[in-house]
């Protein structure tokens, strides 16, 4: 093999075993694969505009206007689409497969979005887990989607 062809490899390996690591409070938890209209993400009181190649972090909270909505690829390959109107928290994510820590904790309390799991929805699907205002969705299959509304007056 050549060198060249060597060090790619090396470097090719490396990256992928760096985003199997377990990731702490300030590590990425994933990224923002798409955005369109207004859509932002709070962190630690601050607002920034959720940007392709944005990276997230565990507590971000991902919010769209009226004509907004973000796509998101988490460390272990699950995918967020997040609507029009939205506001979705990554409360909790913990990804080392190596250590049995696995889990995703989101809680969406209003718009829509879709999910497909990734490994950890895959290795351990009771870790997985979205909240809503009224209800927990518990991951049992590979993918769902869901829109929480305003409250009705009762």
């Amino acid at each position: 093999m050549k060198p060249k062809k060597s060090i790619v490899i090396l470097l090719l390996t490396l990256s992928a075993l760096a985003w199997c690591l377990p990731a702490d409070a300030h590590e990425s938890i994933g990224i923002v694969r798409t955005s369109a209209g207004t859509a932002t993400i709070s962190r630690g009181g601050k607002i920034l505009p959720a940007a392709v190649g944005t990276k997230l972090l565990a507590a971000d909270t991902l919010t769209t206007g009226s004509d907004g909505s973000i796509g998101v690829i988490l460390r272990d390959n699950s995918s967020l689409s997040i609507g029009p109107e939205s506001n979705l928290i990554i409360q909790e994510f913990l990804f080392s497969p190596a250590e049995g820590k696995l889990g995703l904790l989101a809680r969406i309390t209003r718009g829509t979005m879709a999910y497909i799991s990734g490994l950890i929805g895959k290795l351990a699907p009771e870790s997985a887990r979205f909240e809503t205002p009224v209800a927990t969705i518990g991951i049992r299959g590979t993918r769902f989607a869901v829109k929480v509304g305003e409250p009705t007056p009762k």
